[in-house]
């Protein structure tokens, strides 16, 4: 996924009202084509181009496949599928034209199966607009002959050059599939997963590299500086009284190491947790600035939300927040530092910060919130035994001192006082940074295992949460099929309301756009979707244009606000596009009789695209998946030339297909 870490850019006109606009666009090979693929690859891309929605793409990967030899019924199907697609007849240039006559004669030299007898019914279906009923029976009986898939296709994508009455004999059974499929395939329970961004991955704070490296190398000196002092004060002891001074020694080395092995976990309780006290998590992560930049600041607000909305039962939101205050600011801190990157949004950590939000309730509700994990702590008696240790090991010492003291007059005397002095200051730094070291050892291997064990429960919160989305994610092909039945089940019930038939129209359109507020996503290559959106029909009679509008929630197919408006060809004054690279595309409709209205097309997309995006491809794309071309060119005839567009235009007076078999 493409994933900006770029504000979203909103613009409204006046009046209007912007909601939130939250957006993705995922990673996938579905329309991937390596620049050495096959013919056979470039088709079958392009058919799902055709599939989801993109015929203007699908026309591109069908035709560099012909050209390159990939030939057959079949393939020619699609391409004359992908030629007529969301196209009416005036939308086609002169060398369509040409290459549509010069493709009916090619499709007696397929061979004999059902995509040559698709094919054959194609071409008749484009020479129908002057027979008699009774031939428009025969093809319709003939397309009805084929199977499903063909059958399908020419329906869906020759909607604007069939022929009305045609049309009307195939709406019912197109208007029950649509029906039918609308809510199919769990729409409404997996629609939400489009829309989600792809999740990046776990992340924790690694344990701090060790900083024992100055204790390490100072050690050995102060240790050999004891190891003499003790040494010359034991000899000194030796050589006034041998047996006082053995026992002495071996309690002066027991009451040491007695002090040494109890004392250790208390130093390491005074200096090095309560250091960490009230961010165990995160032992080494700082709280930014108080003011925090744009990605830290989005953080904390998702951490506030989170834990809002996943308060422990006997506590309301506000209690939980102000309970947990010193713990979700730890944690806004760590994640900040991990993910703070120049193109990664927040709601692609919104799995992560859910996760941490519910372990901590968890841990509340266990009893163990403010129990970082640190559970052996120095018990009383450890440190009444390093106490009494200690006392004895400074007993021992004057008792040595005593002997020496004691024998020979006292002459060795100050000798001993400088041993038991030098021992004293160098014995105390030694125990220190062996404390310090064994101190950081212990912080390294507790601060690696919290590691492990953070990462590994996030990497299971995350395969969840991504087993969960590609579950639940639609396919591009899902997608377009529910659009398209939202709109023909829009188209049917326009007609009803107008007591109209196929036959009563000289041509529709449909223009399709986002309805604020919506969330957006797209398959890199594919068109933009949206959760919801706007439906304008403009269906074209001998009377004049009859405008139907209304927003879809894409989600269940709900819809509201529905608006109707007619007018006669000559009120029709004019139609303007505006483009604006920081804005989109703008629809401006004229009315001799009335205000201009102004339709967005297209919001900007600037900030969504990859570096190896082309901008006028997924423009062309997303104007042509929203059915903007025809609808531009339509009303642009009708304001030009009125009632003069339809006599131009009129499908009587347009070249004739014909399969030359």
């Amino acid at each position: 996924m493409s994933d900006g870490s770029s504000p979203t850019y909103n613009s409204a006109a006046d009046g209007s009202t912007v909601g939130i606009q939250a957006e993705t666009v995922h990673n996938s090979n579905v329309y991937f084509v390596h620049p050495d693929a096959s013919p056979l690859e470039k088709y079958e891309v392009g058919v799902r181009f055709l599939e989801d929605g993109v015929p203007s793409r699908a026309r591109d990967m069908i035709s560099d496949a012909i050209a390159h030899g990939h030939e057959s019924a079949e393939v020619r199907f699609h391409w004359v599928l992908a030629m007529l697609s969301a196209r009416a007849y005036h939308d086609l240039s002169t060398e369509e034209l040409q290459r549509l006559h010069h493709a009916s004669g090619l499709v007696r030299n397929y061979a004999e199966d059902e995509w040559r007898d698709a094919l054959r019914v194609a071409f008749e279906l484009l020479a129908m607009f002057s027979t008699a009923d009774g031939e428009t029976e025969r093809v319709r009986d003939r397309l009805r002959a084929l199977s499903p898939r063909p059958r399908a296709g020419i329906v869906r994508h020759f909607d604007l050059v069939l022929t009305g009455g045609l049309k009307d004999a195939l709406w019912a059974e197109h208007r029950e599939r649509a029906e039918a499929a609308r809510l199919g395939d769990g729409r409404v329970k997996r629609v939400w997963a489009y829309f989600e961004p792809d999740p990046i991955g776990p992340r924790a704070m690694p344990p701090r590299p060790s900083t024992a490296a100055s204790a390490q190398a100072a050690l050995p000196l102060r240790a050999g500086m004891f190891v003499v002092g003790a040494a010359l004060l034991w000899v000194l002891a030796l050589l006034a009284d041998p047996v006082s001074a053995v026992l002495q020694l071996l309690m002066a080395l027991g009451a040491g190491l007695t002090a040494a092995h109890f004392g250790r976990s208390w130093w390491y309780e005074e200096h090095e947790l309560k250091g960490r006290n009230g961010e165990p998590t995160i032992p080494h992560a700082r709280e930014p600035d108080s003011t925090g930049d744009g990605f830290t600041h989005r953080v904390r607000h998702a951490f506030e939300t989170c834990f809002s909305s996943r308060a422990p039962c006997g506590l309301t939101s506000q209690e939980w927040l102000g309970h947990t205050i010193q713990i979700r600011s730890g944690l806004a801190a760590e994640i900040a530092a991990l993910y703070r990157e120049s193109r990664v949004s927040v709601d692609r950590i919104d799995w992560l910060i859910r996760h941490l939000a519910e372990d901590a309730r968890d841990r509340h509700d266990s009893g163990a919130l403010f129990d970082h994990g640190y559970r052996n702590l120095t018990s009383v008696m450890t440190k009444a035994l390093c106490v009494i240790a200690l006392i004895v090991l400074g007993i021992t010492t004057l008792a040595l001192l005593g002997t020496v003291a004691a024998s020979a007059g006292g002459a060795h005397l100050p000798m001993a006082a400088l041993a038991v002095a030098g021992a004293f200051w160098s014995g105390r730094g030694a125990a220190c940074l062996w404390l310090e070291v064994r101190g950081e050892e212990r912080r390294l291997a507790e601060e690696t295992q919290e590691y492990q064990e953070r990462l590994a429960a996030r990497q299971n919160a995350y395969q969840k949460w991504k087993s969960l989305l590609d579950a639940a994610r639609p396919s591009e092909t899902e997608m377009e099929t529910w659009l398209t039945c939202d709109k023909s089940l829009f188209v049917d019930e326009a007609l009803r309301h107008y007591q109209l038939t196929w036959r009563d129209l000289i041509t529709h359109t449909i223009l399709v756009t986002p309805a604020r507020p919506y969330k957006r996503g797209r398959v890199k290559g594919g068109p933009w979707r949206y959760s919801r959106y706007s439906f304008r029909l403009f269906l074209v009679t001998q009377d004049g244009v009859r405008e139907i509008s209304t927003e879809f929630n894409f989600a269940d197919a709900k819809r509201a606000g529905e608006q109707r408006s007619n007018y006669r060809f000559d009120a029709l004054s004019s139609v303007q596009v505006t483009e604006r690279e920081r804005v989109g595309y703008d629809l401006e409709l004229v009315l001799t009789n009335g205000p201009a209205r102004n339709i967005r097309v297209k919001d900007a997309e600037t900030h969504q695209l990859a570096p190896d995006d082309d901008v006028r491809e997924i423009a062309e794309i997303n104007l042509n998946a929203a059915g903007f071309i025809h609808t531009f060119r339509l009303l642009e005839g009708i304001a030009a030339d009125g009632k003069g567009w339809i006599e131009r235009n009129n499908p009587n007076n347009l070249p004739s297909f014909h399969s030359a078999d």
